[in-house]
């Protein structure tokens, strides 16, 4: 991958998000994800490799179905406050956080967690995945992705 989108993915990486505060901020901003499902979306496991080329929509439909419940299972809070996006009614860049990794996600700190996922419109690269996914995580991901069991 060239410097160029390199720097472009990290910079907006690094850019100003908005929490889906609420649950049902959270199904907004997935309806706007759904209504734009074939905009070009990767979707990345942070500890996998980036994929090379966008999902299609039936995969970013699957992939918004089974993140969606894992959050809701695994993140039993009255309030979401893990999902971030770059735009909550046009998003382009989108970080899901690991209820099971969360830290200080939505607080001020020098080593700030990485998300456990990425959906973006820009190409991902490989971010340094300095507490790599749980193997639960992994497997769920495989499993969801590659149809591995």
């Amino acid at each position: 991958m060239n410097s160029t989108l390199e720097e472009e993915f990290l910079r907006a990486f690094r850019g100003s998000f908005t929490s889906a505060l609420r649950w049902h901020h959270l199904d907004a901003l997935w309806g706007n994800v759904h209504r734009d499902a074939a905009g070009g979306w990767f979707i990345y496991a942070l500890g996998e490799e980036p994929p090379e080329l966008p999902s299609d929509a039936v995969q970013v439909a699957l992939f918004l179905t089974h993140i969606d419940q894992l959050l809701r299972e695994d993140h039993a809070e009255d309030y979401c406050g893990i999902v971030y996006a770059d735009d909550l009614s046009d998003p382009s860049f989108i970080k899901i956080y690991d209820p099971h990794n969360l830290g200080v996600s939505c607080g001020y700190s020098k080593n700030p967690p990485l998300p456990g996922w990425v959906m973006c419109k820009i190409p991902p690269v490989k971010l340094d995945q300095s507490l790599a996914a749980a193997k639960s995580r992994q497997r769920w991901w495989r499993k969801l992705w590659h149809g591995d069991s």
